[in-house]
């Protein structure tokens, strides 16, 4: 008997599982997709040349919202869930209506779907969503380079449209963020890769993108999203923990998943947490991955003219995905905003706009910053009309792209930044990479 399946996913790990688990499988026939997490990936279809043999009119993508109705329509018998930075408790009210409505439900082992290289992979993943994982990745890339190692990055998969057109992505140049029509999300994690004259692959098919990726590299870089497992099986696996949300690496799924395969576990932002929180995460990583080699680091943000802030009346706009599904309050942007005494920050939320003022009520738990969400053009205009609506004297932009290449503002705009910096006790990332991956430098 063929099993009816639906993927449960949000445009990324979901079409991974199918390509490697599912697609060409006699014993599997995927019905649907269910979408969740990002706005307006619904309502899509897998195309047929990605879905193959089977699937002559490909895969319709519905809302999560509708997962009982397609289980009771097409007598789904399994339901596979992947997608990533989903709370245990949630994961299991999910799990608990698929059974509920009579199928299956599982979850796809993380070695299972990573795909082997025939090339070095360092894999920078994380525990959570806005650990500080890409700037991690960025540091991993200057180290690499240093030792005179040609490398690509890899980054995890975010095909918000045509995916046809996005099987295999190849970027090298602000023109090609451009060509491929690239989101806010996506820009936000390209663009600093491209500043360092890095090439990043992406896309939805990744055994095709590994194949391209290793013809120009000798090292390849896994840049994770979210707090996913990787897609390619990893020589060494450096994951991300943020102490501000301590204790969320035993709570989130697979976040936890990723604790227990860390090899070089990087505990980020030790200059904003307190001890005891920094403590905790330790004895964490102690207790779960005995084996990992523990690198602490800083996060500081800087600004190129923090005197202009001082005294004003700041709108701080923040990395979307951080405040939204990260789960947090407040990002880097605020945090520069106080340290380099602003006098007020100025709360967007009455003057959100449109799919803005809607983010605020998915996500209750969002400060008085502003989110920079811009999945769909009509997103992006909604964010520039929210910041046009604000009074305030600056807007702080803590985004990792420079956000003035897409909107057109009548406010003046500081770029704050925030990289990656070895704090002084512990071993450098440099020391645990070198080790890892026993690698020198060439001469």
């Amino acid at each position: 008997m063929v099993e009816k399946v639906i993927i449960m996913g949000a445009a990324g790990r979901d079409f991974h599982n199918f390509n490697v688990y599912f697609r060409g499988n006699p014993r599997y026939q995927v019905v649907a997709f269910t979408a969740s997490q990002i706005p307006a990936i619904a309502g899509r279809v897998y195309p047929p040349e990605l879905a193959g043999h089977g699937y002559a009119q490909g895969i319709p993508i519905h809302p999560e919202a509708e997962l009982a109705k397609l289980i009771r329509q097409h007598r789904v018998d399994l339901v596979a869930f992947a997608y990533s930075d989903v709370p245990h408790l949630e994961l299991m009210h999910k799990a608990s209506l698929v059974m509920a409505m009579g199928a299956d439900f599982i979850l796809i082992g993380a070695t299972y779907t990573m795909l082997r290289s025939r090339r070095p992979v360092v894999s920078v993943c994380a525990v959570r969503t806005g650990c500080g994982k890409s700037q991690t990745t960025r540091r991993v890339c200057d180290i690499l380079g240093g030792m005179g190692r040609r490398l690509v990055v890899v980054r995890h998969p975010m095909p918000y449209g045509d995916l046809g057109r996005q099987a295999v992505q190849r970027f090298a140049s602000y023109q090609d963020l451009e060509a491929q029509g690239c989101t806010i999300e996506e820009r936000e994690e390209y663009e600093p890769l491209l500043e360092k004259g890095l090439v990043v692959y992406a896309g939805v098919d990744y055994a095709r993108i590994l194949a391209a990726a290793e013809q120009e590299a000798e090292v390849i870089v896994w840049d994770g999203g979210n707090n996913d497992t990787p897609f390619f099986l990893p020589s060494l696996h450096i994951v991300v923990f943020d102490p501000l949300r301590a204790g969320h690496e035993l709570l989130y799924y697979p976040g936890e998943t990723n604790l227990l395969m860390a090899q070089v576990a990087v505990i980020n932002k030790v200059d904003s947490a307190t001890p005891e929180q920094v403590e905790q995460v330790r004895r964490n990583i102690a207790t779960h991955a005995p084996g990992a080699v523990v690198v602490l680091a800083n996060s500081p943000a800087s600004v190129e003219e923090p005197q202009r802030v001082a005294g004003r009346r700041v709108l701080v706009v923040e990395d979307g995905p951080t405040l939204t599904h990260g789960g947090m309050a407040y990002g880097a942007g605020a945090v520069a905003a106080r340290r380099f005494g602003a006098a007020e920050l100025v709360d967007p939320r009455p003057a959100a706009v449109g799919s803005i003022a809607q983010a605020y009520k998915d996500y209750p738990h969002m400060g008085p910053v502003l989110p920079a969400v811009g999945y769909t053009p009509q997103q992006v205009r909604d964010l520039q009309a929210t910041i046009s609506r604000v009074d305030c004297d600056l807007v702080l932009m803590a985004t990792p792209m420079q956000l003035t290449r897409l909107l057109s503002l009548d406010k003046p705009v500081l770029r704050v930044r925030y990289k990656y910096q070895d704090h002084p006790q512990g071993p450098s990332l440099e020391q645990a990479l070198r080790q890892g991956l026993n690698l020198e430098p060439r001469p």
